[in-house]
C-alpha cells in the first residue's frame, strides 16, 4: 500500500471529489425498487502462481513494477504489461528464452504479446478507482440494501442511490447495469470502460471479498460487494476510527460464503420462531380484546435474543441483564427468560386478587429474574429483565447501573461475566434524549459496562407517526454513531440474516467490549396496541401488512423446499407448543392471588426473611466510639501516600480538619467522611456519583487528592482507612442528571449492602432527572415490590444566588409522600419511628447539624429494610462557624434526631414562651441570630424538624404540649407556595387535633424560586424575620 500511495501521489490521478461533483450534477435520482438479484460468475485469474503463498510475492513485485518497470526481471515486466493491456488470463505469461553466453540480446528482443508501453497513469487510476468503488460500498452500501420486509419504505428515508455505487438492488439487470456503469465510468466518476468489467484488478488489503484470491475481475468485484452490502443486511461501520475494528467487521461480512448455517441450526431457528409466533397467536385467541402489545411483525426478535444470549454464554457470560419497552415483553418473559406460562396467563384474569401491598403494575411492565441452564451451551445462565414504566427508554441507564453493580460485586473488571442487552423501539431510540445520555456513559471509567448489545425493533412507525415526521436522521439508530458503535441493519423477514447479525453482534461485544446496535427492520401487524386501528393514519402500509405472509410461514416453506424439515415435522412442532400453552392455560385458572414478588428483577437473598419481611423492626444506635471517629478524622486530614504534593490551599483545609478532630468537633465534610469511613469498615461498599463530587461543587469534600507535580496521579484517602475495608468509589459523572441518576438507581438495585449516593451539583438540577424520580424512586416499591436505598444529596438554600441554584424543590418531594395528613397514627405503637419508616415510600430530611447528617447516612444502612433517602444539603452551612457538632453527639448510644427541640432559655421556662417557631434547615441559624439580636430567647422557642417525612407526629406533639401558652408558626425561607408549608401545616394541625392555628412566616407566593437581586433577597429575609418575631403579627388574623 505504501508503494501504491507513493505512486499515486507522484502521478496525481483524478480524485473522487473532482468527479463526484460533475457526476451528481448530471445524474437523475435513481428510484429505489426491490427486485430479485441476478448473480453473475466471472473467471478469476487463472495463473497458477497467483494463488497460495506465491501471491504475496507477486503482489510485492507488482507494486515495485508500478513504480519502476525496470526494477523487475524482463519476464515479469512483459507479464505485467500483458495483464494490464487486457491479455486474457493464462496467456499473459511468456516463458523466458534460455540464457546462455551471448543470449542477452535475445532477451532484449523479447516482445510483449500486446505492443504497448505501460500506461502507468491509467493503471494507477483504474486501481484507485476500484479501491474507491470498494470503499463506496463499504461506506454507503447499506443505503441500497433490501431492508424493508414490506418493500414500500426505505429504511434510511431516502429513495435515491448514492452517487458512487455502481448498482443497487435491481441494477444487475444487464441493460440497466450497463447504462449505470456507462454513466459512472465513461468520462464519469471512476473513469473505467465497459470493457474493464472483465479486467482483473488486484484487491486492496481493506477488503475480504476475494477470500483466498488476491485479484478478481471488476464484474465479480461488483457482484461480491453487492452480495456483502446490498442484500438483507446493511452494515454501518466506516465511521469507526479504529482500523482493527473495521477490518474485523469487513471480514465478518465480506468473506465469501461466511454466512452458512447447519441444518441443526436451521431447525433450532424454526422451533424458536414457532414458539414466538404461536405464543402471540395463543394470546390473541384467548384474550382478543386485551392489550398485550404483541410482537406480531417482529417475531424474529425471540430467536434473535436467544442467539445473542447463546453466543455470549459460549464466550463466558453467565449473567445477562435486559431492559425493554412493553412491545413483545410477555413473549420475551415466556420464551427468553422462561417465566412459567401459567404465571403470565393468569395476569389476564380480571378476578385475580392482589396479595402484595402497593399499587402493582400492568403485566407488560413487570420484570423477572431467573437462573437456568442454557440448552445450547449447557452452562448456567442468569437472566434478569428489569421492570420499567411506560416512559420509553427510561430503563436504559437503570439497566446499565445494575449491570455495572453486578460486575463490581463479582470482580468482573472487563465485562466477561456480566453483560446487558437493551431493546428499543425505532421512534423512541431516535426521539428520547436519555438514549444519548446513556451512550455517553458507555466508555467512562466508573460507568462502563464494557459493551451493551442494543436491539432496535424497528416497526418503521411510532404510535401513529410516520418516521419521516419523527426524526431528522436517515436511520433511527444514528445516535449510536457518536460512540463508534457499529450498526447492523437487517431485514427481519430473513431469519437467517438476523441470526448471523446477532452472532456477529455478540462476538463484537465479546471481542472489543464496546456497544453494538442491531436494527431489526420489521413492521407492526396490529396498531399500537391490539385495540388500536392503524388504518386511520397508515392506510397504504397496513394494506400491505394485511397481505404480508408471516415470517414463520415463509421460513418454514424455505426449509421444507431445502429438505431441512418436512411438512409433518413442522406441523408437529406447532402442535407440541400449542399443547404446552393449553396445559399452562388450564393450570393458570388455579391461580387466585397475584404475588408481585414473583416478578422481582433484583432479589436480595438473605437480606429479608423467606416470606420477604424485614428480619427485625428495630435500628441499633448509629453512634461510633471515639477511637474510630478520631482515626477517620486523622486520615481525612492527611495524605496517606508518600511523595505526594498537594495544592497549598488544600494543605490549609486538611490542617483545619486536623484541628477540628483535636477539638472533638466535626463540620459538614468531616461528618460525611466519618459516616462513610465507618461503613467501609463494616464491609459496606460506598459509591458517590454526580457532577464534580470528587472535590465537591463548593470545594468542601476533597475526597480525591491530585498530585501537583505528576499528571493524573491521584489519591483517595478513604481507601486507606482500614485493612480489608470495603472499597470506596467516588466519581465525577458526565454532565447528565437523567442518565446518571438512573444509572445510580440501577446500581443500588443490585445489593442492599451498599450505600449509593447521587449528588446534584445544585438541588434544582434534579428536575432534569424528574422521570427517574417520579417513575422509579418514588413509586418503585409500590409498583414492583422493589426496595431501593439510593440517597439523593440536593444542595438547597436561599442565599441570594438567583432563581436557579437556590431551591431543590422540596415541595415536589413532599407532595409525593404517601402518608395521610389528616390521620394521626397510633403514637403508642412499639417502634413507632421504625414502623413509620417501613410504611413510607421515601424519607425526606433537611439536617441542620453535621452530627445529624452523619447519623442519617449511617441509619440508611443499619435499618433492616431499604427506602430512598432525600437529603436537602446545605451550602453556606458547610463553613458556618455555628454548624458544628461535637463528638459527644456521635458516640455509642446516639441516634438520628428526627426533631431537635429548643434547648435554650425558652425550654427552661416553657410557660413563658409566647411563640413556638417550627423550621427546618438553614433558616434556623437566621432565626437564632435574629432572636439573639432582639433579646427574645425566653419568649420565642425554635424547634427544628429534621425529618420531614415520615412526619414526626409523636415528637412534635410533645413540643406543642411543652409550651401551652405559645402560638404556633411555621417559618421557612422559601416562598409560601413552595418549600414545606403546604406539607407541614395540615400535619401539625392533625397533631394538635386542630386546637390552634398554624401561622406562616416566610416569603410571599411567587412563580420563581428566588429573586435574582441581592438587595431584594435581603429585604425579603428581613421581612420574614420581622414576621417571625413580631408577637403581634398574627393578631389581625385571629
Amino acid at each position: 500500500m505504501f508503494h501504491l500511495r507513493t505512486c499515486a501521489a507522484k502521478l496525481r490521478p483524478l480524485t473522487a471529489s473532482q468527479t463526484v461533483k460533475t457526476f451528481s450534477q448530471n445524474r437523475p435520482a435513481a428510484a429505489r425498487t426491490f427486485g430479485q438479484i441476478r448473480c453473475y460468475t466471472a473467471p478469476v485469474a487463472a495463473e497458477p502462481f497467483l494463488s497460495g503463498t506465491s501471491s504475496n510475492y507477486v503482489e510485492e513485485m507488482y507494486y515495485a513494477w508500478l513504480e519502476n518497470p525496470k526494477s523487475v526481471h524482463k519476464s515479469w515486466d512483459i507479464f505485467f504489461r500483458n495483464t494490464n493491456a487486457g491479455a486474457p488470463p493464462g496467456t499473459a505469461y511468456q516463458s523466458p528464452l534460455p540464457l546462455s553466453l551471448g543470449s542477452l540480446s535475445a532477451v532484449a528482443r523479447a516482445q510483449p504479446l500486446v505492443e504497448v508501453q505501460p500506461n502507468v497513469d491509467k493503471l494507477v487510476e483504474d486501481h484507485l478507482a476500484v479501491q474507491s468503488l470498494i470503499r463506496a460500498y463499504q461506506i454507503r452500501g447499506h443505503h441500497v440494501a433490501q431492508l424493508d420486509p414490506l418493500g414500500i419504505l426505505d429504511a434510511d428515508l431516502d429513495s435515491s442511490v448514492p452517487a458512487d455505487i455502481i448498482s443497487s438492488t435491481d441494477k444487475l439487470d444487464l441493460a440497466v447495469f450497463k447504462e449505470r456503469l456507462r454513466m459512472l465510468t465513461v468520462g464519469g466518476f471512476y473513469g473505467l470502460d465497459e470493457s474493464d468489467l472483465d479486467k482483473v484488478f488486484h484487491l486492496p488489503t481493506t477488503t475480504f471479498i476475494g477470500g483466498q484470491e488476491s485479484a478478481l475481475p471488476l464484474r465479480e468485484i461488483i457482484r461480491r460487494l453487492e452480495m456483502a452490502y446490498c442484500q438483507h443486511i446493511g452494515v454501518e461501520f466506516m465511521f469507526i476510527n479504529d482500523l482493527e475494528q473495521c477490518q474485523w467487521i469487513r471480514q465478518k461480512f465480506e468473506t465469501p460464503g461466511i454466512m452458512q448455517f447447519t441444518n441443526e441450526e436451521k431447525r433450532t431457528l424454526l422451533a424458536r420462531l414457532v414458539r414466538s409466533t404461536r405464543f402471540e397467536e395463543f394470546l390473541q385467541r384467548k384474550w382478543s380484546s386485551e392489550k398485550r402489545f404483541g410482537l406480531e411483525g417482529c417475531e424474529v426478535l425471540i430467536p434473535a435474543l436467544k442467539t445473542i444470549i447463546d453466543k455470549s454464554s459460549e464466550n463466558g457470560v453467565d449473567y445477562v441483564i435486559m431492559g425493554m419497552p412493553h412491545r413483545g415483553r410477555l413473549n420475551v418473559l415466556a420464551n427468553v427468560i422462561r417465566k412459567e406460562l401459567e404465571q403470565i396467563f393468569c395476569q389476564f384474569d380480571s378476578k385475580l386478587e392482589a396479595a402484595d401491598e402497593g399499587s402493582g403494575d400492568v403485566k407488560y411492565h413487570l420484570g423477572m429474574y431467573h437462573r437456568r441452564i442454557n440448552r445450547v451451551t449447557d452452562r448456567n445462565i442468569t437472566l434478569s429483565l428489569v421492570a420499567n414504566p411506560s416512559h420509553l427508554e427510561a430503563a436504559d441507564p437503570v439497566v446499565m447501573g445494575k449491570t455495572k453493580a453486578e460486575q463490581f460485586y463479582c470482580g468482573d473488571t472487563e465485562g466477561k461475566k456480566v453483560m446487558s442487552i437493551l431493546l428499543h423501539g425505532d421512534a423512541a431510540f431516535a426521539g428520547q434524549g436519555i438514549v444519548y445520555e446513556t451512550f455517553h456513559l458507555s466508555d467512562l471509567p466508573s460507568y462502563t459496562t464494557h459493551g451493551t448489545v442494543h436491539v432496535v425493533v424497528n416497526n418503521q412507525i411510532g404510535f401513529t407517526t410516520d418516521p419521516r415526521m419523527a426524526r431528522s436522521s436517515p436511520y433511527p439508530t444514528d445516535v449510536a454513531r457518536v460512540v463508534n458503535a457499529p450498526i447492523f441493519h437487517v431485514n427481519a423477514d430473513d431469519p437467517e440474516a438476523v441470526m448471523y447479525v446477532c452472532k456477529v453482534a455478540a462476538e463484537w461485544r465479546s471481542t472489543f467490549h464496546k456497544d453494538v446496535v442491531v436494527d431489526l427492520v420489521c413492521y407492526r401487524r396490529n396498531g399500537h396496541n391490539e385495540m388500536d386501528e392503524p388504518m386511520f393514519t397508515q392506510p397504504l402500509m397496513y394494506k400491505q401488512i394485511r397481505k404480508q405472509k408471516p415470517v414463520l410461514q415463509k421460513y418454514a416453506e424455505v426449509l421444507v423446499s431445502q429438505g431441512v424439515v418436512n411438512q409433518p415435522e413442522y406441523e408437529e412442532e406447532i402442535s407440541k407448543y400449542d399443547k404446552i400453552c393449553e396445559e399452562a392455560f388450564t393450570r393458570s385458572k388455579d391461580e387466585k392471588i397475584l404475588h408481585i414478588k414473583h416478578w422481582l428483577d433484583s432479589p436480595w437473598p438473605g437480606f429479608f426473611t423467606l416470606d420477604g419481611q424485614p428480619r427485625s423492626m428495630t435500628c441499633p444506635s448509629t453512634g461510633l466510639t471515639e477511637d474510630i471517629l478520631t482515626h477517620i478524622g486523622n486520615v481525612a486530614s492527611s495524605v496517606p501516600v508518600e511523595n505526594f504534593t498537594i495544592h497549598g490551599g488544600l494543605s490549609r483545609i486538611l490542617k483545619t480538619r486536623g484541628e477540628l478532630v483535636k477539638n472533638r468537633t466535626v463540620d459538614w465534610a468531616l461528618a460525611e467522611y466519618m459516616a462513610f469511613g465507618s461503613l467501609l469498615k463494616e464491609g459496606i461498599h460506598i459509591r458517590l456519583s454526580g457532577q464534580d463530587v470528587e472535590r465537591g461543587t463548593f470545594s468542601h469534600r476533597h475526597h480525591v487528592l491530585h498530585d501537583q507535580n505528576v499528571d493524573k496521579r491521584t489519591c483517595i484517602p478513604m481507601n486507606h482507612l482500614w485493612p480489608g475495608q470495603a472499597p470506596y468509589t467516588v466519581c465525577n459523572s458526565s454532565l447528565s442528571e437523567y442518565g446518571v441518576l438512573g444509572f445510580e438507581l440501577g446500581f443500588a438495585m443490585a445489593s442492599p449492602n451498599a450505600l449509593v449516593l447521587w449528588e446534584a451539583q445544585f438541588g434544582d438540577f434534579h428536575n432534569t432527572a424528574q422521570c427517574i424520580i417520579d417513575q422509579f424512586i418514588c413509586p418503585g416499591q409500590a409498583k414492583w415490590v422493589r426496595q431501593n436505598g439510593i440517597v439523593l444529596l440536593l444542595p438547597h438554600g436561599m442565599e441570594g444566588m438567583g432563581p436557579e441554584h437556590s431551591s431543590a424543590r422540596p415541595e415536589r418531594f413532599l407532595q409525593m409522600c404517601n402518608d395521610d395528613p389528616d390521620v394521626l397514627p397510633d403514637l403508642k405503637e412499639a417502634n413507632f419511628d421504625i414502623n413509620q419508616l417501613y410504611d413510607c415510600n421515601w424519607v425526606v430530611v433537611n439536617c441542620s447539624t453535621p452530627g445529624n447528617f452523619f447519623h442519617v447516612l449511617r441509619r440508611q444502612i443499619l435499618l433492616p429494610f431499604r427506602k430512598p433517602l432525600i437529603i436537602f444539603t446545605p451550602k453556606s452551612l458547610l463553613r458556618h462557624p455555628e454548624a458544628r457538632s461535637s463528638f459527644d453527639e456521635m458516640l455509642p448510644g446516639t441516634h438520628f434526631q428526627r426533631v431537635i427541640p429548643e434547648d435554650g432559655p425558652a425550654a427552661q421556662n416553657p410557660e413563658n414562651v409566647k411563640r413556638l417557631l417550627f423550621c427546618t434547615g438553614k433558616v434556623y441559624y437566621d432565626l437564632t441570630r435574629e432572636r439573639k439580636a432582639r433579646d427574645m430567647a425566653e419568649q420565642v422557642a425554635v424547634t427544628r424538624i429534621e425529618q420531614l417525612s415520615p412526619f414526626p407526629f409523636d415528637l412534635l406533639l410533645q413540643e406543642v404540649q411543652k409550651y401551652p401558652s405559645a402560638e404556633l408558626a411555621w417559618c421557612q425561607e422559601e416562598h409560601k407556595n413552595q418549600g414545606y408549608y403546604d406539607y407541614v401545616k395540615p400535619r401539625l394541625r392533625t397533631t394538635i387535633n386542630r386546637a390552634k392555628p398554624v401561622w406562616y412566616a416566610g416569603r410571599d407566593p411567587a412563580a420563581a424560586p428566588a429573586t435574582g437581586n441581592k438587595k431584594t433577597h435581603l429585604t425579603e429575609l428581613q421581612r420574614l424575620l420581622d414576621t417571625a418575631f413580631d408577637l403581634d403579627a398574627f393578631k389581625k388574623f385571629s
